[in-house]
């Protein structure tokens, strides 16, 4: 992987290890789910709509071809589930625990697919890469403590189900970039806006939860519509330059960033463990990058 496609994956995992610290800070006791995902692509869509435009008036790249707005409909699908799944996933469980978890199934599955559908080759290097992925999701997740019948870990589901969704998206992604050549700003932009029209069904269901959550969480809900899309954006443009099969574990450099904030700021505990299990993922991060 060339240097300008690691600085993209590794600023894009700073990136989003702070978002989705906020997102663990914000308040849903008067609920979330849909509500939340609507406010965030909103938000999402009025920040970033005056850049999306300015950038199909000043290119040649023009709007999507059918096919490409289908691509983008599947996507959109795909994130808006990841985002309410991730969300069920930190009302009862650990961020250390959720988000790791998330993100280290997500590139395993991601390198697999990548290699069954889009025909990619990584080497032993990167096998073993994934092994210490795995090996170090585990060990931040509860170690042998999730294998025990009956004493899985709270949260522990939602994020292996969180890593499925990324997977599923990753891939959709990557073909949307590298097979059909779309623009990253203008397909991530449009696929933000049709996450606004999926979820407003839903989230106007209950419409006086969606004044609530954003009285108490304005300010944490424009911070990530801001930083969350830079930081896919990153994670599109390196699509470009790098198989699926290393950016996708790259990117995960993000969980030691998470797994550190977890236990030094948010107080979750078990601190050797979990920066032990960060220091695996890294150097399995590391294999899969090289091989």
């Amino acid at each position: 992987m060339s240097l300008t496609a690691l600085a993209l994956v590794v600023t894009a995992a700073l990136l989003h290890a702070t978002w989705n610290f906020v997102a663990k800070r914000i308040d849903t006791r008067e609920g979330g789910g849909p509500q939340l995902v609507f406010l965030y692509a909103l938000v999402t869509v009025v920040l970033y709509t005056p850049l999306a435009l300015y950038f199909v008036s000043a290119t040649d790249i023009g709007w999507p071809s059918p096919l490409g707005w289908g691509v983008i409909a599947v996507s959109a699908l795909l994130h808006y589930g990841y985002t309410l799944v991730l969300q069920r996933g930190y009302r009862v469980g650990d961020l250390s625990v959720v988000y790791p978890l998330a993100r280290g199934t997500g590139p395993l599955l991601s390198s697999i697919g990548a290699i069954v559908l889009l025909g990619e080759r990584p080497g032993w290097l990167a096998v073993g890469g994934i092994v210490l992925v795995v090996g170090g999701v585990l060990v931040i997740a509860g170690g042998e403590r999730l294998l025990r019948r009956g004493s899985m870990h709270a949260g522990a589901g939602w994020g292996v189900l969180t890593g499925a969704f990324i997977a599923s998206y990753t891939l959709a992604d990557a073909y949307a970039i590298r097979t059909m050549m779309l623009a990253p700003l203008v397909y991530y932009y449009l696929e933000n806006v049709l996450r606004v029209v999926l979820s407003a069904p839903a989230a106007f269901s209950r419409p006086s939860r969606i004044a609530v959550l954003w009285q108490a969480n304005w300010r944490k809900i424009a911070v990530i519509s801001t930083i969350s899309p830079i930081s896919y954006f990153l994670i599109l443009t390196a699509l470009k330059y790098a198989p699926v099969s290393h950016v996708a574990p790259a990117r995960e450099m993000s969980m030691m960033i998470a797994a550190l904030l977890g236990v030094r700021v948010l107080g979750e505990g078990e601190v050797r463990r979990r920066v032990g299990g960060a220091v695996l993922i890294a150097l399995g991060v590391v294999g899969l990058t090289l091989g």
